[in-house]
């Protein structure tokens, strides 16, 4: 099988391809428009600031070329985010996949800390990706926006208020949480990615 992570000017790729090996996967880190076409799987990880993300996206036809892969596409984190209509962050268009927005938190009381950072745990869980979870398992969160519910969530988290943790429209997976980071959790989320 092959597994291609889209390299971009977003950080923690490296420890997307360190949770691969670890599950015995050697993923090919690219921003070569045929290898990704050619995967059998894509993950879109990313941690960095949406508006200079999509600009660079944009630069390179990067945008438009993510929205056009058929195969199962992971997007972790602000990949997620990215994957969705409009971010908050820099008030800026994104793909466009989840026709839905990303909100800023704001706190409502003093003990709200943002970013939300840290283990939480995941409900309401709809998706494949989830296969074999059967209470609510902890994941790790570092992010100070968040996607509202909606009719795309495939879990969902409670910081402030309800928030979608994962995503899924048709080939396109998305999680808010960091699985790479999630301990046993995280790799079966993984794991049940790479076996779709």
């Amino acid at each position: 099988m092959k597994v291609a992570v889209i390299k971009y000017n977003a950080g923690n790729i490296r420890s997307v391809d360190y949770a691969l090996k670890r599950l015995g996967v050697e993923a090919v880190i690219t921003s070569d428009k045929e290898v990704l076409k050619a995967a059998d799987k894509v993950i879109f990880p990313g941690v960095g600031e949406a508006e200079t993300t999509m600009l660079h996206l944009k630069e390179s036809g990067m945008d438009r070329f993510i929205k056009e892969l058929r195969q199962p596409v992971l997007g972790i984190c602000l990949g997620m985010q990215l994957m969705c209509r409009f971010s908050e962050e820099g008030n800026v268009g994104c793909l466009g996949i989840f026709d839905t927005d990303v909100k800023r938190f704001v706190p409502r009381k003093h003990e709200d800390k943002v970013p939300h950072m840290g283990w939480n745990t995941i409900g309401q869980l709809k998706s494949d990706l989830f296969k074999g979870f059967t209470r609510d398992e902890f994941v790790y969160f570092v992010h100070s926006y968040y996607v509202p519910v909606s009719e795309f969530t495939a879990a969902e988290t409670d910081y402030i208020h309800p928030f979608s943790a994962a995503l899924h429209k048709d080939n396109f997976y998305a999680t808010q949480f960091h699985p790479e980071k999630s301990g046993v959790a995280g790799e079966r989320i993984i794991k049940n990615f790479l076996e779709l």
